[in-house]
């Protein structure tokens, strides 16, 4: 099923004028496999961490996508309070998961915790951002895959506040 639906999507594609068909997947042995589409022709095109964008070029010249530079920009901090910050682009169930489980995580704690969603749906968002999902404590990242539970996030959470 998955074959036929690439198939499809790139036939659309080249019909709608397309010079390549890009797509995303993982360099580990894992759900959305980069492997699987390197079987159906697909070659790196760029890679950060574990996501590898792949790249299947239509026509000879056309150019490979690239991922999005990562950005460093976080909103300012919150003197005496622990900064939670999720970016949400809502596409990702995944992650939504994990945003989800942030916020009730943050409200736990009350004052003590500044937490901020930004929405990150838009492709001038994630310009200006450099990420479309991400959770940040104090901003420091916290690792979303698999997704954390809810206990884990409320214990990385509270490890800042205790150290107010």
């Amino acid at each position: 099923m998955g074959t036929a639906l690439l198939e499809a999507a790139e036939s659309d594609a080249r019909d709608l004028g397309a010079t390549g068909m890009a797509a995303w997947g993982l360099a580990i042995p894992v759900w959305m496999r980069a492997s699987w589409f390197r079987k159906h022709g697909y070659q790196t095109a760029d890679r950060q961490g574990v996501a590898v964008m792949l790249w299947k070029p239509f026509v000879d010249g056309a150019v490979p996508p690239r991922w999005v530079e990562r950005g460093t920009r976080l909103p300012e901090p919150t003197p005496g309070k622990v900064d939670v910050t999720v970016f949400s682009s809502g596409w990702c169930m995944s992650a939504n998961l994990v945003a989800e489980r942030a916020r009730r995580a943050a409200a736990e704690f009350g004052d003590r915790v500044v937490y901020r969603e930004i929405d990150t749906s838009t492709h001038d968002a994630v310009a200006e951002w450099g990420v479309a999902d991400e959770v940040s404590i104090d901003g420091k990242q916290v690792r979303t895959g698999p997704p954390p539970s809810l206990e884990k996030v409320r214990s990385l959470i509270g490890k800042r506040v205790r150290k107010l």
